[in-house]
């Protein structure tokens, strides 16, 4: 697997273990929610310091965006779509 495969595939993965939209993410990152997007399209190539400020608001380390998947590992899915009841 290609490495900006990789860290578009791990950054989602990521991203929807913590129960995160891409607006949330993108806003404790502090970069455009369209980029969090493309990133995990695999449409753009990040610099190590957007993956820092990455890491940084998903809580991980940044060697989390290159691990490799086990054989047969699905992608996540996504996150329910749609606006949320105000509680």
């Amino acid at each position: 697997m290609k490495a900006q495969a990789l860290v578009a595939r791990n950054l989602r993965r990521l991203r929807v273990q913590r129960k995160l939209s891409q607006e949330n993410l993108a806003v404790d990152a502090q970069i455009d929610r369209t980029y969090v997007s493309r990133l995990e399209r695999g449409l753009e190539n990040p610099t190590v310091a957007v993956l820092e400020r990455l890491a940084d608001a998903l809580d991980s380390k940044i060697t989390e965006f290159f691990v490799v998947p086990l054989s047969g590992e699905r992608p996540p899915k996504p996150l329910p779509g749609g606006r949320h009841r105000k509680k």
